[in-house]
């Protein structure tokens, strides 16, 4: 009876610790990526598609989370990666083929990631988008919403080592929250959870 006791407790506990983890809402590891441990990122400039206003804002939100992360002993933001594409033509249009690959038909092009990692002088690559930056309603709530999708590649080799999206909402009645402190969240735990 005792040991049963035991064992419910230790289950139980286990539950709560895991659900205070809270996970990101999808989440891939790519297989045999235990050994792969990045020390350069380049992040691209977010892309912010539909929501314009996201645009500068959610660049400096992740590259400050990387920062912050302290694992990688180099990060070249998307303000850094917007610099070096503007005194080299080459490297721009290197970087517009491999997202348009990448986002197009889901192609990471081993060849092109390999030449911007040169370049940028890095080991991985950071592709984000964003998925919501915006206020909308479900049912009667007023809800704010904001939503990342992430993609890191290891440079050298165009391999899609870690894939995740992730949003939060925030329920309001009168006053809307800010929408960067919660793409602040949002950004910090996704990054949080960057293969390293």
């Amino acid at each position: 009876m005792y040991i049963k006791l035991r064992r419910a407790l230790f289950f139980f506990l286990l539950f709560v610790a895991l659900s205070a983890c809270g996970d990101l809402r999808f989440s891939q590891v790519a297989p045999g990526m235990e050994t792969f441990h990045p020390e350069k990122i380049c992040v691209f400039p977010v892309e912010a598609g539909a929501y314009p206003e996201a645009a500068g804002v959610a660049d400096k939100l992740i590259a400050d989370a990387i920062s912050d992360k302290g694992s990688f002993s180099v990060v070249v933001s998307p303000e850094d990666a917007k610099r070096l594409m503007e005194n080299d033509a080459k490297l721009t249009s290197a970087v517009s083929n491999y997202v348009a690959k990448l986002k197009k038909v889901s192609f990471s092009d081993p060849d092109i990631s390999t030449y911007i990692g040169k370049k940028c002088t890095v080991d991985t690559i950071l592709v984000v988008d964003v998925d919501s930056w915006n206020y909308t309603t479900q049912g009667d709530d007023n809800i704010a919403k904001v939503g990342f999708s992430m993609e890191l590649i290891e440079a050298q080799t165009g391999k899609i080592v870690w894939r995740a999206k992730h949003y939060d909402t925030k329920s309001y009645k009168w006053f809307k929250p800010d929408l960067v402190d919660l793409a602040k969240k949002v950004a910090e735990k996704m990054i949080s959870r960057i293969p390293h």
